[in-house]
């Protein structure tokens, strides 16, 4: 055999045993994240209706309603501004002792933007999708997950690179190795539908495997990124008692909008104990992050001072960089279209799968069924067997 025969079939058996051994837990994150490329509004039909307010509701009311539903949880809450006025208001407490040996575990309530009351009420993990999150993100195994999954995005990285080797075709075959017959055989059918996805999808799937490594372990690629453009550190917020600022959080708002006018605003931040400043979280035009964008803009609530500003758009190469990879990931980044692509591209593994086995399937019939007819075709050792 020759070397580069012997190549293919080395490459074949890595291809194989890597599509059957991981395959499973490949479907599973395509599947997990198929679903989380539209958890908002998937959420969003799960949820009960809610009553519709005869005029918007105030932050303030809702800092207030959220402070009276939870009186004993005074450090600070992250309030999703809610895109309709009948939409429910969604906020989180970060720092809830009930999970805290939990890692990332926050309080997830919703409130009524009629009534003000807070309805469902449930922490991280407990709800369906973010179950689902975390099975996507850490195969439910924690901080640990992470390394697991990132050494598991590296084999798909692998088993996609083995699969493009085996289906390169050769000069002057490119139509060929391209298109999909008409009428062909069940084999040539399964063969078609198991390759020519993956082809076409490959510079996708890629994006996508390789924003999620950098997702999962940011520490792996830390020292590049920092070489291309040092990210820009984290504010702090000065720390602090609890206290009842003097700034609400209407006016803490519109104190941001002025700074960014052409934004739309997005979360909001409150004071608490431990973080003693208002956070505006703000979408410019131009940004890839839709529902979690990376302009803010920090408030002294004592006297409506600007404490800092992070504006994305003024930033260097690394923290671009750091931008991107959650909305390319997600398809975001794109609008509906691109969320959409990447929730068609989780049913890529599956599909992968099924016809993998099916064709791995095939080819043990075939061989079998040649070893039959060269016993039964006669011969010395034909003759023997008798």
């Amino acid at each position: 055999m020759s070397a580069a025969r012997r190549r293919r079939a080395l490459v074949q058996v890595l291809h194989l045993w890597l599509g059957l051994g991981l395959g499973a837990v490949f479907v599973v994150l395509g599947l997990t994240g198929s679903w989380l490329a539209f958890y908002p509004e998937i959420d969003r039909l799960r949820q009960p209706p809610t009553s519709v307010a005869t005029s918007p509701p105030t932050l303030a009311d809702v800092v207030a309603a959220l402070r009276a539903a939870e009186p004993a949880r005074d450090g600070p809450w992250r309030i999703e501004l809610a895109p309709t006025p009948d939409a429910p208001i969604k906020a989180r407490y970060y720092r809830p002792a009930e999970t805290r040996e939990r890692g990332f575990a926050p309080l997830l309530v919703t409130i009524d933007p009629g009534t003000l009351a807070v309805g469902d009420r449930h922490f991280w993990g407990e709800g369906l999708s973010t179950w689902l999150y975390d099975l996507h993100y850490t195969l439910l195994l924690g901080a640990g997950g992470k390394t697991l999954l990132a050494t598991l995005t590296l084999a798909l990285i692998a088993l996609l690179a083995s699969g493009l080797y085996l289906w390169w075709p050769a000069p002057g075959r490119w139509r060929q190795a391209l298109a999909i017959k008409r009428q062909a055989s069940r084999p040539r059918r399964i063969y078609d539908l198991h390759v020519k996805p993956g082809v076409y999808a490959l510079p996708l799937l890629l994006v996508l495997a390789g924003s999620g490594l950098m997702l999962l372990v940011p520490h792996w690629f830390a020292p590049a990124i920092a070489w291309l453009s040092p990210p820009t550190p984290a504010f702090q917020a000065p720390a602090a008692a609890a206290a009842a600022p003097a700034i609400s959080a209407d006016a803490a708002l519109a104190i941001a909008r002025r700074e960014f006018p052409a934004a739309e605003p997005r979360w909001l931040e409150t004071p608490g104990r431990g973080h003693a400043a208002w956070r505006v979280q703000l979408r410019q035009p131009g940004e890839p992050n839709r529902r979690f964008p990376r302009t803010h803009v920090w408030i002294d609530p004592a006297t409506g001072a600007i404490l800092a500003i992070r504006d994305p758009l003024r930033q260097g190469a690394g923290d671009t960089l750091l931008a991107w990879l959650h909305p390319l990931h997600n398809g975001e980044a794109f609008g509906l279209a691109g969320r959409l692509v990447v929730c068609l591209s989780g049913l890529l593994p599956l599909l992968a799968l099924v016809t993998g086995f099916l064709r791995w399937r095939h080819k043990r019939e075939a061989r079998a069924t040649s070893a039959r007819r060269r016993i039964d075709g006669g011969g010395p050792l034909a003759a023997k067997l008798r």
